[in-house]
């Protein structure tokens, strides 16, 4: 919690004002964050100063992880965090790539587990990363990456965070994810739960000892109608103790997250937390 606080008060006393043309509002903004979640010690950065809805997290992560480009698979999973992006977002609304209601598009784990080739055909980047792991074996060009410029119109939302890179010294595994934008209020609270679970579940169904999880932000910001809610209100209530992330033992693949894992294979521990934020959501 104290880094996502530290965060938090940079940018309030520190950050300049941008302008976002897409969602319309300003933003205060201050560029390179850097945080470290001890997954080896079973830390898990889940906020305490607000109610924080880890289910939803975890749930769209696993919806990255089967390659998902529809908001129903994200609700059937147990959240609700892409039913804006695929209809309410009136440029998407237009795009002639929109198959329809709750499409997606080409996006996040769409890309990732089906990235293109330029000689035709698609490479499943998770499938090889998970492979190479299970045997041990450290491959530095395997990037499970959401990002690819040519498919931006493909798809509803370019990625924000967009890479995960793997690393394995010995037989403990880290991860270093990086993310291009990042609304702290909001999208942070996600974010630091999934960089965690990534990194646990991949050790998890690898065989390896999970390590630290680095996870870079390059721009990070509050937008201008969140400012009094996080400035007043969430940084002046007092941290709690970190709970405990429970994961099913039973998962041992890539396999068993594709088909039968649900949100009842997860569970918090000791989360105590102070009563719920609404902060406004831009689209």
């Amino acid at each position: 919690m104290k880094q996502y606080l530290d965060l938090c008060q940079r940018i309030v006393d520190d950050g300049v004002w941008v302008e976002n043309k897409r969602t319309g509002k300003r933003c205060l903004t201050v560029i390179n964050a850097d945080l470290t979640y001890d997954v080896a010690n079973g830390e898990f950065p889940l906020v305490t100063t607000r109610k924080s809805f880890w289910k939803s997290a975890i749930a769209e992560i696993i919806g990255y992880i089967r390659g998902y480009d529809n908001a129903a698979e994200f609700r059937k999973l147990g959240t609700k965090t892409w039913d804006a992006n695929a209809n309410d977002n009136a440029d998407w609304l237009a795009n002639p790539h929109r198959k329809g209601a709750d499409d997606c598009g080409f996006i996040y784990g769409k890309v990732g587990r089906n990235f293109p080739k330029p000689d035709g055909g698609s490479v499943d980047l998770l499938r090889q990363i998970v492979d190479d792991l299970s045997k041990g074996i450290d491959n530095r060009g395997e990037i499970f990456t959401f990002y690819h410029p040519g498919a931006f119109h493909m798809g509803c939302l370019r990625p924000c965070m967009y890479s995960h890179h793997f690393s394995l010294l010995g037989d403990t595994l880290y991860l270093n994810s990086t993310q291009r934008s990042c609304d702290v209020p909001l999208g942070l609270n996600f974010n630091m739960v999934q960089v965690y679970f990534f990194l646990a579940i991949m050790a998890q169904i690898t065989g390896k000892k999970p390590g630290q999880a680095y996870h870079k932000i390059v721009n990070a910001h509050i937008y201008e109608d969140q400012l009094d809610l996080m400035r007043d209100v969430q940084l002046k209530r007092e941290p709690f103790p970190a709970p405990k992330l429970i994961i099913n033992p039973e998962i041992k693949t890539l396999e068993d997250l594709e088909t039968w894992v649900t949100l009842d294979d997860f569970d918090v521990e000791e989360y105590q937390h102070h009563e719920a934020i609404r902060y406004p959501f831009s689209v």
